[in-house]
């Protein structure tokens, strides 16, 4: 009989979580410091690279164990930084060190070691909080900031790993917040009619696209500092957003007070169809004290609201008012129905059905001349005045035309001397 033996190893419950090398381990990814932040930042688990000439060979107030990179680059005056190291947490393994060591380095070739030049304090035993200082910085220059943790100490055997806030400050990478406000002096405007926000920004270079929303939904993108829309909302409220600074960007955001958006009832009325030569009112409305109707012809009183019109053809008549400084726009169509109902087909087949081709409303032309054509443009019917006798019956000299297209024109002979043309087909 075989017996399997399992063994269950189990960690302190200190030790259930643990740490990834960080990406600012090495001097190519040293973390940069911005200008009024800090960085809540470790050690843990880095370790350091030693060759000729690498990264970590260097001896200052202290050798490599198991370094941390970071950067910062000085403004256009330089001058004076101060680097800040607090809130100190060690890692309290048995044999491992418990301070800290930093120094701030000038460098002409990034992480080559023989480049560097080490500036200000150097701090060997940061066992609390510390700063680095240095002076007489040159403007619009990078620097770094190498930390690693110590050795020293009785029976330290393990370099000490620590979790710390950094930060840099002093005139040397001090800048103004930066900001973006929308310009408020027009908060309102009349109904579609275009309203323009203005951004104005300041301290603020190198700024990326304005991206503006309406009520916090993406609307536009600009290079320019305005963004204007005829299709604002009463209460609408239109943000900005953009971000300063090519390096260490700031972003920042602003957003204006509701726009008011003016309006008042306006109406043309329901569009109609009258007969030709009749006359109708339009029946407009509006709380507006301003109005006027437009075309000017044919309507008896272009400032009523409830002129007559008689127009001789479809027409589309406009009212416009103005409020408050607001002019808002309504339509409406009044539409002549043709004087004819002329059909586009017939059966000349005696089923008593469409057996002759008759025009409605032709009645009321009795000097009417119609004309039909075959196909070839020949005339092969024609009549002055057209009533049901008279109407064509699909013969041609007394004889069955044959199927097909036929041609036709009505000339009504009246005042506006209209006439209509077109096309009949004959069915058998």
């Amino acid at each position: 009989m075989r017996f399997s033996v399992v063994i269950y190893f189990l960690l302190p419950f200190f030790a259930w979580f643990t740490y990834g090398q960080e990406a600012y381990n090495t001097c190519n990814n040293a973390l940069e410091l911005c200008p009024l932040q800090v960085y809540t930042v470790n050690n843990i688990n880095a370790n350091k690279t030693l060759c000729t000439n690498c990264e970590d060979d260097f001896n200052f107030c202290f050798t490599a164990n198991n370094t941390v990179w970071f950067k910062f680059t000085t403004n256009t005056a330089g001058g004076e930084v101060s680097v800040s190291f607090n809130n100190l947490i060690f890692q309290n393994n048995p044999g491992q060190g418990l301070a800290l060591q930093a120094t701030l380095l000038e460098v002409t070739v990034p992480c080559q070691s023989d480049s560097y030049t080490a500036l200000g304090n150097c701090e060997s035993d940061g066992q609390g909080s510390f700063t680095l200082n240095a002076s007489n910085l040159l403007p619009n220059t990078t620097y770094y900031i190498v930390v690693t943790g110590s050795l020293g100490g009785n029976g330290v055997t393990t370099a000490a790993e620590c979790t710390f806030d950094i930060s840099a400050t002093g005139v040397a990478v001090d800048r103004s917040s930066a900001g973006v406000v929308i310009d408020g002096s027009v908060t309102s405007v009349c109904i579609n009619q275009s309203f323009t926000a203005n951004a104005i920004i300041y301290e603020c270079p190198d700024n990326s696209p304005f991206r503006w929303f309406i009520n916090g939904v993406l609307i536009a993108i600009t290079s320019d500092h305005f963004y204007s829309s005829s299709d604002i909302q009463d209460g609408d409220i239109i943000s900005v957003e953009t971000n300063c600074y090519a390096q260490c960007s700031q972003f920042v955001t602003a957003a204006s007070i509701p726009i008011t958006v003016y309006s008042f009832p306006l109406s043309a009325g329901v569009d109609q169809v009258i007969g030709q030569g009749s006359t109708t009112q339009l029946l407009g409305s509006t709380s507006a004290t301003s109005y006027q109707w437009t075309p000017s012809y044919n309507i008896s009183d272009t400032l009523s609201l409830s002129p007559f019109v008689n127009p001789e053809e479809t027409t589309t008549y406009t009212i416009s008012a103005t409020q408050n400084g607001c002019t808002q726009y309504d339509y409406i169509t009044i539409s002549i129905e043709d004087p004819l109902v002329i059909p586009t087909t017939f059966s000349p087949n005696e089923d008593g059905v469409n057996d002759t081709w008759e025009i409605g409303g032709v009645e009321e032309y009795p000097n009417c001349f119609v004309q039909i054509f075959n196909r070839w443009g020949q005339e092969i019917f024609q009549s002055t005045g057209y009533t049901d006798k008279k109407a064509w019956d699909g013969t041609i000299n007394e004889k069955d035309a044959a199927e097909g297209v036929y041609f036709y024109i009505v000339k009504l002979r009246d005042n506006e001397k209209k006439e209509f043309k077109g096309s009949i087909t004959l069915i058998r």
